[in-house]
């Protein structure tokens, strides 16, 4: 499975997100573009340790359950649910989310196992390091495939 830490995952993955623009339309779901790259933050930011997120009750339930089916190699079925503090409702400007969501994987990729967190995902729980790396990539990779890149 691919994930952040590789060079040629990371490159591709900012690839895909410089060919997105303020107009790129959801193949699937209700998020805008400026959302989506929004909604992708948070996870890159609690992976870095930057947001600190308590594990939910519904998450200390079924985290290790669902850890089992997300992060295998099939892609993520489309319109899962999401965690309320991950829902992106207003409106973000593209172009400065872009750039947020970019920096942010920068930090992640060139910081390496030393950058992510020893604190539990809100919901999976307790993540290695190649498991915040390669989650974090098919995520990218689930919301890139929604926008047509």
């Amino acid at each position: 499975m691919k994930d952040l830490f590789d060079p040629s995952a990371y490159q591709e993955i900012l690839a895909r997100i410089d060919r997105l623009t303020p107009d790129s339309k959801p193949l699937w779901g209700k998020m805008n573009v400026g959302q989506m790259l929004s909604h992708l933050q948070a996870p890159a930011a609690i992976g870095l340790g930057d947001v600190k997120l308590k594990q939910r009750l519904i998450g200390l339930l079924f985290g290790r359950i669902a850890k089992k089916k997300l992060f295998g190699d099939k892609p993520f079925k489309h319109n899962l649910p999401t965690d309320p503090s991950f829902v992106r409702d207003k409106t973000h400007d593209f172009e400065t989310e872009k750039q947020k969501l970019k920096a942010l994987l920068k930090r992640f990729h060139e910081g390496g196992a030393e950058a992510i967190t020893k604190d539990p995902h809100p919901f999976f729980g307790k993540l290695s390091t190649e498991e915040w790396s390669s989650f974090s990539y098919k995520h990218l990779d689930h919301h890139l495939q929604q926008f047509g890149v």
